[in-house]
Parts: C-alpha cells; sequence; structure tokens
C-alpha cells in the first residue's frame, strides 16, 4: 500500500468522481484509476461501485475512508513535527527545572528568548533533582537548568552559570531577625522547615548543619516551596534556601539572614545529554543560555547573585 493511494482514494470518494479528483490532483484519471484498483486488489475488496461515470462508496469503502483519512493527518502532523524540528525558529525546546528556579530564573530567560524568537514553543518539566537529571538521560527533556550542578556524571555535559548563596529565613517574631547575619549552630534549637529526603535541596540544609555541629530537627517537610515560605512566616519554625527562590520573592512576616558560618553555597547551571544532539532549537536556546549569563554588561547575570 502506498501513499498515493490513500491520497487518490481520499479524494476520489471526497469528489465521488474521478475526473473532478483528477483536476484537484492534476494527476491523470487513468493514473487515478489504475492506483485505486491495485489499492482494492491489495485490501481485496471493492471501495466504490461504479455509477456511470460517478462513483459511490461501498460499505467497507466508507469504513476504510475515516480510517485513511486518520492514516493520511497522522503522516501529515508527523512531517509537520519533523519540519518544526528542522527549523529552529519554529521548533519546540523541552526544558526541566526545578522549583527552585521557577519564580526567577526561568521566566528571565525564557521570556528574553522568546523576544529574538517569538515563534518558537516550549515544552516545561518540573522535578526533583533525580528527575532531572534521568530526564536528560532518557531523552525526556533536551536541556534543564539545575543547581547543584553535577559536574562528574559521564553522560552528561554540565555548565555552571553562576553560584548562589543559601540563606536562613526566619519568622520576623524570631530572636535572631534584627539582626543581618548568623552562624548556623545560632539554630540549633529551632525547628527546621524542609523538603522531603530525596530533594536536593534537603540535603543541601541538612549537611549544612551537620557541618556546624548539630543534627535540625524537622518537623515539617514539603514539597511545594511556597508552602515552606508560609509555615515560616506562620512561625513555625526556619529553613533554608538559595537566593533565587528569596530574589523578590520574600514572603511578609519573614526575615532572610546571611549565614556567616559555614559558608554554604550551591552552584547554578544547565546541563545536556554528552551522546546525544539536541534538536536544533534547542541547540540555539542552549547557546544563548550560556550567552545570557556571560554578558554582565547588561546587568543580566547581577540579577541571580
Amino acid at each position: 500500500m502506498e501513499l498515493r493511494q490513500l491520497e487518490y482514494f481520499v479524494e476520489v470518494a471526497r469528489n465521488e468522481h474521478v475526473s473532478m479528483a483528477s483536476e484537484t490532483l492534476h494527476v491523470a484519471q487513468s493514473a487515478i484509476s489504475r492506483q485505486v484498483k491495485l489499492l482494492e486488489k491489495e485490501l481485496g475488496v471493492e471501495l466504490f461501485e461504479r455509477e456511470g461515470r460517478n462513483v459511490k462508496l461501498t460499505f467497507i469503502g466508507s469504513l476504510f475512508l475515516d480510517q485513511a483519512q486518520i492514516a493520511l493527518k497522522a503522516i501529515e502532523n508527523s512531517t509537520k513535527l519533523i519540519e518544526e524540528y528542522l527549523d529552529p525558529e519554529r521548533g519546540v525546546i523541552r526544558i526541566g527545572f526545578p522549583s527552585s528556579l521557577a519564580s526567577s530564573l526561568l521566566p528571565a530567560v525564557i521570556s528574553a528568548f522568546k523576544i529574538e524568537h517569538p515563534d518558537v514553543r516550549f515544552n516545561l518539566r518540573q522535578g526533583s533533582y533525580k528527575f532531572l537529571t534521568e530526564a536528560i538521560k532518557s531523552g525526556e527533556v533536551g536541556l534543564t537548568f539545575i543547581g547543584p550542578v553535577p559536574i562528574d556524571d559521564p553522560d552528561l555535559q554540565a555548565n555552571v552559570l553562576f553560584s548562589e548563596d543559601i540563606f536562613a529565613l526566619l519568622p520576623e517574631t524570631h530572636p535572631l531577625a534584627k539582626e543581618e547575619s548568623l552562624t548556623l549552630d545560632q539554630l540549633e534549637k529551632d525547628s527546621f522547615i524542609l523538603f522531603p529526603n530525596g530533594f536536593i535541596l534537603r540535603k543541601i540544609a541538612v549537611d549544612a548543619c551537620h557541618q556546624a555541629g548539630f543534627r535540625p530537627l524537622i518537623p515539617f517537610e514539603g514539597e511545594d516551596l511556597d508552602a515552606i515560605k508560609g509555615l515560616v512566616s506562620a512561625g513555625m519554625g526556619v529553613t533554608l534556601l538559595p537566593d533565587t527562590t528569596l530574589f523578590g520573592n520574600l514572603p511578609t512576616g519573614t526575615k532572610k539572614l546571611k549565614i556567616r558560618q559555614p559558608l554554604v553555597k550551591r552552584t547554578v547551571g544547565v546541563i545536556i545529554p554528552k551522546n546525544r544532539d539536541l534538536s536544533p532549537s534547542e541547540k540555539v536556546f542552549y547557546e544563548y543560555v550560556l550567552h545570557f549569563f556571560e554578558d554582565e554588561t547588561r546587568g543580566r547575570f547581577s540579577r541571580f547573585t
């Protein structure tokens, strides 16, 4: 069965006339009739009843028409996807990102990119640290913003865009809230509100507390960043969060304090597969991201640090 046979069949069925189909397709009537007969022979059924110069679909022909139209539409859509894939200005960019970069970094980069590439579309996937690294390896996403940056994974090409401090977020009623900074051991007796086990920001916070000489008390866990900040605002405890999660988004009733000791930082960057090519659109975006964070003269970099 050939694609042109399906196309000829659908056009004849639409017009119920071979000559009209011939005019529409700009193909000789004899060629159309021959291909339709070959199709019928291959299927082993008659698709049309001949009524003089006109033709009419048989019962099985009507059923086959529905499926043929679906098949042709699927092929058309597949062809369109390939055309979009090959066109950097009209393709789809598949991006992964963690919740900690959702409110500031991601919107800023995408909105700037869309000014220069308005017809590109984005498919965004939010997930945990493990999900994001595995999604790159499996091909589920093309590139991922991530922090900290995994620099030793042989399957990933990693680029550090910047590093940022981890801050303590306290209720404004906390005894230390009037200070400008603190040492982490000053929070030893506080309740901590952290992400669950398996989340990288929890590991960063717990490791920092261990470095400060204590094991944090964690009566509250949650996967939603705003919920964690909301619990701090309600006076339920303290948390440790990267600066990008607090930039322009400090909840009322809270105070952000720099941690003097130990120094707690994380790298933020973008990762792509090492052994698989990006789509043309994703490659353009990836190069744009690297340039975006190199261009300090336009003040871009400073907004995230």
